[in-house]
């Protein structure tokens, strides 16, 4: 059997996301480092050299002047990660879509686009999007409410792999002998008629290398969680002790176990921002300085709506106790994660300075320290199964220079991550199988998209 590796994902956000307000004022970072496609070059290409699995774009499509300063004025994903991809050879490239507000066939034609750009090292990370403000800018009144938004996107998911299952693979035959392009008898409609959406097909675009982009999800709801056991390839999440983690990599992999899926192929990474520093003092004083400047409470403050859909905590006296009624303002929004901030207020007596507090100063990252402390701490997680990879958060670049520089070299030393890359796509890096396009004549076994 081959051994398990860890993987590993850049999560490059600019000139600084929530709860980095301020991460913009280092001097290495360029003030339009979110717009310049030179800075994410850099990043990504250093990610690639490092060898990463894969790059992951955030997005949303909504935001207020309290919105930290990557989400005011950044590129949009899937055009920026089509500039990455003739800028790099191997690393995959992941892009956030919401399926409230797209529809399926331009997503499909938009991602099969960049899996053929690429070579077969696209991803979607599938999202319902949080941010309910997002209505107003597509012409409804109001944004679904979870319920719908989920099982829109399970019949999404469903269209859009139709769609990307439009030709066989040998269907475009092109033989100038016989003056022979397209074999009729492989292309192939889709004909959905479903809750949400009808749609005819066949998708005008032929599938890529790893057959089709792999898919990713990062809901912690109840309903994300059945969402990604079902459909997704990887699952983005956080996790603040390996406890937690442990106990949302058990409850994912069983979901996805008890609907008959392989939990093997179903890859877990949460996202972390690690402090390396010379011992490990030093690096926690590092995480301490940088916690402290990059946000201010009045800024803590002012984002702290966002999962409440923006409701302005501003307007309320921040000495008396947690106004629990702000709950309600979640109800489309993000849901799980305001209810988790009111339980927690309620549960310990806060105010809502101590409730901001709590948010503003989090817990300290589990990953801070030399880099043999680090890498160690990583080993941990991983054989202790609250991992299968990591996302690290690009951060400061002296911390991420430190991390490929000296963490990585030490995790390949030890096996646990590759001295080199043994695929050419994203399904080969993360050792998953090319979906078997039922249209065509079963195949050997399914095979892993490795070279």
């Amino acid at each position: 059997m081959t051994k398990r590796q860890l993987k590993l994902g850049l999560v490059p956000t600019g000139v600084g996301g929530p709860g980095e307000y301020n991460r913009w004022l280092d001097p290495e970072i360029p003030v339009d480092a979110s717009v310049s496609i030179d800075w994410y070059i850099d990043v990504v290409r250093h990610a690639e050299a490092a060898k990463f699995d894969l790059v992951f774009i955030v997005d949303s499509q909504f935001i207020t002047p309290d919105s930290p300063p990557h989400y005011l004025n950044r590129l949009e994903p899937l055009t920026l990660l089509s500039a990455l991809a003739v800028a790099t050879r191997h690393i995959g490239l992941i892009g956030t879509l919401t399926t409230s507000y797209n529809d399926p066939y331009n997503v499909a034609r938009r991602l099969a686009s960049l899996d053929l750009i690429s070579k077969g090292r696209a991803g979607w990370n599938v999202v319902t999007s949080g941010d309910a403000g997002t209505a107003g800018n597509y012409n409804r009144d109001e944004h679904f409410d979870y319920d719908t938004r989920y099982a829109r996107a399970h019949e999404y998911l469903d269209v859009t792999r139709g769609l990307w299952r439009s030709y066989e693979d040998d269907a475009l035959v092109r033989d100038r002998t016989t003056g022979q392009f397209l074999d009729p008898a492989k292309l192939h409609t889709l004909d959905h008629k479903g809750r949400f959406f009808s749609v005819v097909g066949p998708l005008n675009i032929q599938r890529s290398p790893q057959g089709e982009p792999v898919i990713f999800q990062a809901g912690d709801s109840e309903q994300g969680r059945d969402l990604g056991a079902a459909i997704a390839d990887g699952i983005f999440t956080h996790a603040q002790s390996l406890e937690q983690g442990q106990a949302f990599y058990a409850d994912l992999k069983g979901r996805a176990s008890r609907l008959g899926r392989d939990p093997d192929q179903v890859v877990v990474m949460p996202g972390f921002t690690v402090y390396v520093g010379d011992t490990d003092a030093d690096a926690r004083e590092i995480e301490r300085h940088w916690r402290a400047h990059d946000h201010s409470f009045e800024q803590a403050l002012g984002e702290f709506g966002r999962a409440f859909g923006w409701h302005d905590f501003r307007q309320y006296e921040l000495d008396a106790p947690f106004p629990v009624g702000a709950l309600d303002h979640a109800k489309t929004s993000f849901f799980t994660q305001a209810k988790k901030i009111t339980d927690l207020a309620v549960a310990r007596g806060l105010t809502l300075r101590q409730a901001v507090e709590t948010q503003r100063s989090g817990r300290s990252s589990p990953f801070v320290g030399s880099a043999a402390t680090v890498a160690a701490e990583i080993e941990r997680w991983f054989e202790a199964r609250a991992l299968d990879g990591l996302n690290i958060h690009a951060g400061h670049p002296s911390q991420f220079r430190r991390f490929t520089e000296e963490v990585v070299p030490i995790l390949q030393e030890r096996g646990t991550f590759r001295r080199d890359y043994t695929a050419t796509t994203l399904r080969g890096h993360l050792g998953l199988p090319i979906p078997f396009n039922r249209r065509t004549a079963p195949p050997q076994e399914l095979e892993i998209a490795a070279e």
